[in-house]
């Protein structure tokens, strides 16, 4: 994320299943991003359809380009319990990282997938997401994480 922001953070959500997850992260990305939460459903399945966003680790990235949007936007997701992503290791998911760009995002949205699996490689950040409970505490992480980042 640019800037970790409460808006964009959810802690301790709960799903069923991929597409349950799916659809509540299209809802919250719809309150940031201004879209209809069923658009950016279809987008982030459509990219799923592609092979899985799951990395690994329970580390899922889902993301996809989207007409109609002014700049890239970041959402973090802590989940209550993992769910099976289909992940590339058949482990499932707790720690989700959505990133929709504009269709002509090329290096944003490269730039802002690299950032996004890099905090999410870093073993002290992952295990600092999944100790955190709340929207606050996870939205330090992040930032402590980011400002890091800064300095190297």
């Amino acid at each position: 994320m640019t800037s970790a922001r409460p808006d964009r953070v959810l802690a301790r959500i709960k799903a069923a299943n991929k597409k349950a997850l799916l659809t509540e992260l299209s809802k919250a990305a719809a309150e940031v991003t201004g879209l209809h939460e069923r658009q950016i459903l279809d987008v982030l399945i459509e990219r799923e359809r592609l092979g899985s966003t799951g990395l690994g680790g329970g580390i899922a990235i889902p993301h996809g380009k989207y007409v109609g949007l002014d700049r890239v936007y970041e959402i973090f997701a802590q989940l209550d319990k993992p769910v099976d992503f289909e992940a590339v290791d058949h482990q499932p998911v707790d720690l989700i990282y959505v990133l929709l760009a504009p269709n002509d995002a090329g290096a944003d949205h490269l730039q802002a997938l690299s950032r996004a699996s890099r905090m999410l490689r870093n073993q002290s950040t992952v295990a600092k997401l999944r100790g955190s409970d709340t929207v606050e505490a996870l939205t330090l992480v992040i930032s402590s994480h980011q400002e890091e980042g800064q300095k190297n």
